[in-house]
């Protein structure tokens, strides 16, 4: 991990090159973000769901404080809800440094119907460099750089996630797109998905097609496991083909009834042969899929209704050594993940099935129900 990848665009070995590193948490990914920004020499653009202004938020504040002071032009776009705690905070110290901070949808704007959310993670600095995934800043994904943890050890483990930094013609049609150039992307390896107001059905397209054209194998990672019935009949029939199908998902969440949701389909999809492991040395907030060892999607964007809603991202690419690189990251973690039996699912007794099936129900029904209501704007 932490490796860069170059990526020829074209195969005349004429194109331009990128650049592509897989991240593994904030341990490796906050640290480039920070050379990054104290680095920028004209611009800066960074959209997240969630930024916590203490541990690495602070380091964050300063970083892009002293870039606005000597002149960057520092932009920032917070959700109202996942910020609620120091949006405005961050909006009032990076506005007296000089830098501009928009608050997406502040909880205010509930009362007058705007329920969707910005739950993008992106980071642009001087159309250079772009860090995408699904990490936040916060210290949950990783202690801040300096950081000298307590003399017991103590702490909770980072939760478990993955970012990319991309460099090259993506990155620089990036830095166009958030400006509202609607120019195409250019051809190349790495494939940047934005779902704006329209919701993100074509990120969900996305992992559909990859599914449904894989060969060999198929490797999911997702923190909130929550597929509409398209996608889990896409799952199971490649299992029934002959697909080896594994899914990495939380055995610990931070969105309690989420898990209850995915748990209900359980039997189903072992059942079919999809292989299930459930991630419990820490939160997973993983959202990622590698299809036959080239095809790797990363990004903000889960399989639940939620993200049908929101504002999300999703990077796309297909080259055999980004999916090597991917494919560590994956067996890694899948190896000490605990793996779920069709026999321990079978065991449970008429009540506890009942109980588990119909909270699974209400928990996807409610999610559901939040879904339809994000997406009224």
């Amino acid at each position: 991990m932490g490796v860069a990848i170059q990526l020829q665009a074209d195969r005349t070995g004429r194109g331009p090159v990128e650049s592509v590193t897989l991240l593994d948490g904030g341990r490796e990914a906050f640290p480039r973000m920070l050379d990054a920004i104290e680095s920028a020499r004209h611009e800066i653009f960074l959209e997240t769901y969630a930024f916590a202004r203490d541990g690495v938020g602070e380091h964050f504040l300063d970083a892009l404080g002293a870039a606005a002071r000597r002149g960057v032009r520092v932009s920032v776009v917070l959700d109202g809800w996942g910020s609620l705690l120091d949006g405005r905070t961050i909006q009032a110290v990076l506005g007296a440094a000089g830098g501009e901070v928009r608050i997406y949808h502040p909880l205010l704007g509930l009362l007058v119907g705007r329920f969707g959310r910005d739950h993008r993670k992106i980071l642009l600095v001087d159309g250079e460099v772009a860090f995408l995934g699904g990490i936040n800043i916060g210290e949950e994904y990783g202690q801040a750089p300096g950081h000298v943890p307590p003399p017991s050890g103590g702490g909770a483990p980072a939760w478990l996630d993955l970012a990319l930094e991309v460099r090259g013609p993506a990155a620089a049609w990036l830095a166009r797109r958030v400006r509202g150039d609607r120019t195409p992307q250019p051809p190349g390896k790495v494939r940047i998905h934005l779902s704006g107001r329209g919701g993100g059905h074509k990120l969900r397209r996305r992992y559909l097609k990859a599914i449904g054209g894989a060969q060999h194998d198929i490797r999911v990672a997702q923190a909130y496991f929550i597929p509409d019935r398209r996608l889990v009949r896409s799952l199971t029939a490649a299992a029934r083909r002959g697909i080896r199908v594994t899914l990495l998902l939380a055995g610990r969440s931070d969105v309690r009834f989420a898990r209850t949701a995915a748990m209900r389909l359980y039997r189903q999809l072992l059942r079919s042969g999809v292989e299930i492991r459930e991630w419990t040395s820490s939160v997973l907030h993983a959202k990622a899929a590698l299809v036959d060892g080239t095809r790797f999607l990363v990004g903000s964007f889960n399989l639940d209704p939620f993200s049908l809603a929101n504002l999300e991202s999703l990077v796309e690419l297909d080259d055999p050594e980004v999916g090597k690189a991917a494919a560590g990251w994956m067996e890694a973690h899948l190896a000490e993940a605990r793996p779920v039996s069709i026999a321990e699912v079978e065991g449970r007794t008429p009540l506890q099935r009942w109980l588990l099936d119909t909270g699974g129900l209400a928990a996807a029904r409610f999610a559901e129900w939040v879904g339809r209501l994000l997406r009224t704007r």
